[in-house]
């Protein structure tokens, strides 16, 4: 499952996004750092193809004109804060 997320999100990245740059603009591209194509395939890196596809769903729902912008990481792994406290 998540090697078909990975796929689907490379072939955007790749083919669909230069293509939608050069419909809407140069401005068109995401508010957030890391965009939300980037954000969405750490999310299922770190959180598992259900999970990270929820959390990236809910940042492409985000990134909107009226939406935040700036740095949004994609939230630890329960457990990681304190496992990367302790190294």
């Amino acid at each position: 499952m998540t090697f078909l997320i990975r796929l689907v999100i490379r072939f955007y990245q790749r083919f669909l996004n230069p293509v939608l740059k050069v419909l809407a603009g140069p401005m068109a591209g995401c508010r957030y750092q890391p965009t939300c194509s980037n954000f969405f395939l750490q999310a299922v890196e770190r959180h598992g193809p259900w999970k990270g596809s929820w959390y990236g769903i809910c940042r492409i729902f985000r990134c909107h004109p009226w939406g935040g912008h700036g740095y949004d990481p994609v939230p630890p792994a329960k457990g990681a804060d304190h496992h990367e406290a302790h190294h």
